[in-house]
C-alpha cells in the first residue's frame, strides 16, 4: 500500500453500528427501522481549550484567546500536515482525488493557499490511522462521508473499530467490549481523544483567523518554562 493509499484495493463498505443501533452510510447515524441507536453520553465533550493569541506588536498584550478547535481558525497545509503526521504528498492526493478537501479554503483561486478547519484536520488524523491499520482507501471515503455529517458531541462520543475491512461505529463500552470478544483482531480509534491530542498540537502551531485573515501565534508551554529557565540563570 502506498502512502496515499491510492493502490488500495478492497470491496465498499458500510460504516457499521455493532449490535445496537445498527446503521448504513447515506442515513447519517439513522437506525434500522425498529432498532434504537444508542446515543453517546451527554451532549457534547468537555475537551480542555488551549489558549490561542492573535499576532501582536513586541510589547502589547494579546487581545483574546482563541481555543483551536474554534471554526474562526484555518490552518494552512504545512501545519495540517504537522498535526496529523501526515506528509504533503498525502494532504495534496487526498484534497486533489476529493477524499479530504479543506473545509475553509481551496486552493483553486490563483495564489490562495489551502485553509483547513480543525474538523478537517482530526478526519486526516483519523484517516492516517485507518490506513496504518490497512482499511482501504474505497472503504475510508466511506467512512469519511459518515463522519463528515456528525455534530461534534456526536464525534466526540465515538469509538471506530475496524478489524481491517470493515469499520465499525461503537457509541458505548458495551458495543466495543461485544466486538473484542467476537474474537477477531481489531484496532481502535477513540474520536474524543485525537480530539483532545489535536487540540493539543494545534494549540502550539500558528493559525490564520478566517474572518481577517490574522496569523495566530501558537503557544508552547515547553517553550515558555524553558524561556523562564534561561532568564532564571
Amino acid at each position: 500500500m502506498s502512502g496515499t493509499g491510492d493502490d488500495t484495493v478492497g470491496s465498499l463498505c458500510a460504516v457499521h453500528v455493532p449490535r445496537t443501533g445498527r446503521g448504513l452510510i447515506g442515513r447519517p447515524w439513522g437506525p434500522v427501522e425498529g432498532e434504537q441507536r444508542v446515543d453517546s453520553a451527554g451532549s457534547e465533550a468537555d475537551v480542555p481549550r488551549l489558549g490561542r493569541f492573535p499576532a501582536v506588536q513586541s510589547g502589547q498584550p494579546a487581545i483574546e484567546r482563541i481555543p483551536p478547535s474554534s471554526g474562526l481558525i484555518g490552518y494552512r497545509g504545512p501545519t495540517a500536515c504537522a498535526a496529523a503526521g501526515i506528509t504533503y504528498r498525502q494532504l495534496d492526493y487526498w484534497a486533489r482525488t476529493g477524499l479530504l478537501e479543506p473545509s475553509v479554503r481551496t486552493a483553486y483561486a490563483a495564489g490562495a493557499h489551502r485553509l483547513y478547519s480543525f474538523r478537517d484536520i482530526l478526519m486526516l488524523k483519523i484517516v492516517k490511522r485507518l490506513l496504518d491499520a490497512g482499511v482501504s482507501l474505497q472503504n475510508i471515503r466511506v467512512a469519511v462521508t459518515h463522519l463528515q455529517s456528525a455534530e461534534p458531541g456526536d464525534l466526540t462520543g465515538l469509538t471506530l473499530m475496524c478489524d481491517g475491512a470493515t469499520v465499525y461505529e461503537c457509541t458505548s463500552a458495551q458495543q466495543v467490549l461485544d466486538l473484542l470478544n467476537g474474537g477477531q483482531g481489531m484496532f481502535g480509534i477513540a474520536v474524543g481523544a485525537v480530539w483532545q491530542e489535536l487540540e493539543t498540537a494545534l494549540g502550539r502551531l500558528h493559525g490564520e483567523r478566517t474572518d481577517t485573515g490574522e496569523t495566530l501565534l501558537g503557544f508552547d508551554p515547553g517553550d515558555e518554562l524553558a524561556q523562564r529557565r534561561n532568564r532564571a540563570g
